[in-house]
């Protein structure tokens, strides 16, 4: 008689835990491990049962798909195939430098480059990915940032895949990289003008929140380094950049509601950071220096945010002067300053585009591209003397592209798209924007692609994927992966669902705390409609989402399970409860203005 190929059976360990009067029970809380445990040379007794049981659910997953195996190998090829292993970025000016990424076949790691001038000068390798990898299981850059006479790199190393790094400093001129480094950081500095001072920040190494502002002075050991600033408020994460300008050194305080900035002259690297303005609740900002004004998004007085400035020299709120108010059916997302046009990123209707103001004629222009679902975001920009905006775009069916776009002549430049090896010909495929309707009323768009032979009228295989928190809003893009679905008979489709800001802050207030559910709903309502237009039916309709997502899946499987034919939880997050309960976990505290605090009964009954 044929064995058959059951499932692991996972122990059944029995954990109580009580809150405001109730007790639940989690028969699998002991598979809860710390990073400790996780990181450990060798495992402890918990740790190796914990591990056991994953090795039996691959090894169940692996014997249950193995007439498959063929397959599988198959479209592994054939997705990887797709992959331009040579690859290089659009180089971008940046003081006298042009600056730019490439990829070589048969290696694994980013080479970084530039060129001092012009594109034909001889290329300058500033690092090399691949020699710093070597002898590490786990490699990861940080943050990269040149000092402002161009002589130096600070970089960012994380081994251990905890998003911890040491920071290196090396000498563009020489090659010498020096012994003194800073580790337990966020992977980044600020450099001030003098070449030789820098500033950062370190992380805590139970929570990983970036909580301390540090001053460090290139070749001096960390132990001398001067603290500037700590952060008491568990809820926020902090870190120090260098404005665009390069006149201020600007530290930012952020948690999920708040934010806030510090900030200090970049001539005066020893000077006292002062305050942008005061720290209030709900309030919620970003900075940009240009010659002697900032210029701030704010949602103060303003859900969708409304673009302010003041003098560089009287920063308070109270001397903040409107340049364009609020607008209900715009989300003002960020900007970009030049010498005489200001870029908005704006997203409107759901769709995230790029708004051209000419500070000189006073005119203003949105870009037109042609489709009816895309996604267009402000590219790298580091001059602000030219007429050339750079931004990218992509679409389900356009893959992503750089583009140099002359904001007085209109003229446009395609810079670079990206390369699907094989041929892709877009005229096979279309893409669509439809829009159910929850059943209170919210209107949920629907972002859809798939092949042009498609039958109408007669239900397909459907993947619907969402994400829905945070206020993260999944734009429509291009997928070379997904070509293998497309050209299989598969539809793909984006449920844009409350809880992202599709159409603003209220589509985040209405998905969170305790309006979650609604995107759950949304989701749900999403798929009826898709059914309800013949595109699918619930013998063909899967569902997707990862992480945050994971918690989406989770949800809607158990209250309607009928309507999908499968699901997909990447690595979903749903334990909510007991997570949002546990402080000591890495970041939790700051998850509160998301979830809500079980603390307080009302989140826990929800």
């Amino acid at each position: 008689m044929e064995k058959m190929n059951l499932p692991p059976d996972a122990t059944k360990k029995p954990y109580e835990m009580t809150e405001h009067g109730h007790t639940r029970v989690d028969n699998y809380y002991w598979m809860r491990l710390t990073d400790e445990q996780k990181s450990a040379e060798k495992y402890d007794s918990q740790t190796q049962e914990v591990v056991d049981y994953i090795d039996s659910e691959n090894n169940y997953t692996q014997s249950s798909l193995s007439h498959t195996k063929k397959f599988q190998d198959s479209l592994f090829d054939e997705i990887v195939g797709r992959i331009q292993k040579d690859e290089e970025s659009v180089p971008y000016l940046d003081n006298g430098y042009y600056y730019y990424t490439r990829y070589e076949s048969e290696k694994e790691y980013a080479i970084h480059c530039r060129k001092k001038g012009s594109l034909s000068n001889k290329e300058e390798i500033i690092l090399d990915e691949n020699i710093l990898a070597q002898g590490h299981d786990y490699f990861a850059i940080g943050g990269r940032t040149i000092s402002p006479d161009n002589q130096w790199l600070a970089y960012g190393v994380d081994t251990l895949s905890r998003r911890i790094y040491e920071i290196h400093f090396k000498n563009l001129q020489t090659g010498e990289v020096l012994n003194q480094t800073i580790p337990n950081s966020s992977g980044s500095v600020a450099w001030a003008n003098d070449n030789k001072t820098v500033f950062y920040t370190s992380k805590n190494e139970v929570t990983l929140l970036s909580e301390k502002i540090w001053r460090h002075k290139v070749g001096s050991k960390s132990s001398t380094d001067k603290l500037i600033y700590s952060e008491n408020d568990e809820t926020f994460y902090n870190g120090v950049y260098r404005s665009k300008s390069g006149e201020f050194i600007i530290i930012y305080h952020r948690s999920t509601l708040v934010s806030d900035y510090q900030i200090l002259n970049a001539n005066n690297p020893d000077g006292m950071f002062n305050n942008f303005t005061k720290r209030e609740s709900d309030h919620e900002y970003s900075i940009e220096h240009y010659k002697d004004k900032f210029y701030i998004i704010t949602n103060w007085k303003a859900e969708n945010n409304r673009l302010m400035e003041t003098s560089d020299k009287k920063t308070k709120m109270s001397n903040w002067r409107e340049v364009i108010p609020h607008r209900k059916d715009a989300h003002l997302l960020g900007m970009e300053i030049f010498k005489n046009h200001l870029v908005l990123n704006e997203r409107k209707d759901g769709l995230r585009g790029l708004r051209i103001m000419n500070q000189i004629t006073g005119t203003d222009e949105y870009l037109d591209f042609g489709e009816s679902t895309y996604t267009a975001s402000i590219s790298v920009n580091k001059e602000f003397d030219t007429n050339i905006l750079r931004y990218n775009y992509t679409s389900l069916v356009t893959p992503r592209s750089t583009y140099d776009y002359n904001m007085d002549t209109g003229n446009v430049d395609l810079m670079k798209e990206q390369k699907v090896i094989g041929g892709y010909n877009k005229q096979l495929y279309n893409s669509e924007r439809l829009y159910a309707v929850a059943k209170d009323g919210n209107k949920i768009p629907i972002s859809m692609v798939y092949h042009k032979e498609m039958k109408k009228d007669v239900p397909q295989n459907l993947l619907l994927y969402a994400y829905g928190s945070y206020g993260s809003t999944r734009d429509p893009y291009f997928s070379s992966t997904r070509l293998s679905l497309l050209d299989r008979g598969f539809i793909y489709a984006i449920a844009h669902v409350r809880g992202s800001q599709i159409y603003g802050r209220q589509s985040y207030d209405n998905g969170k705390m305790l309006n979650k559910k609604n995107t759950f709903y949304d989701f749900i309502d999403a798929g009826k409609y898709l059914i309800d237009r013949k595109y699918t039916n619930s013998d063909r309709l899967f569902a997707e989402g990862g992480s945050a997502g994971g918690l989406l899946i989770g949800a809607v499987v158990n209250m309607e399970p009928e309507l999908w034919k499968g699901a997909i939880a990447a690595v979903p997050f749903v334990d909510v409860v007991t997570t949002m309960l546990d402080a000591s976990i890495p970041l939790t505290s700051g998850e509160w203005d998301e979830w809500g605090d079980p603390r307080e009964k009302k989140y826990y009954d929800y």
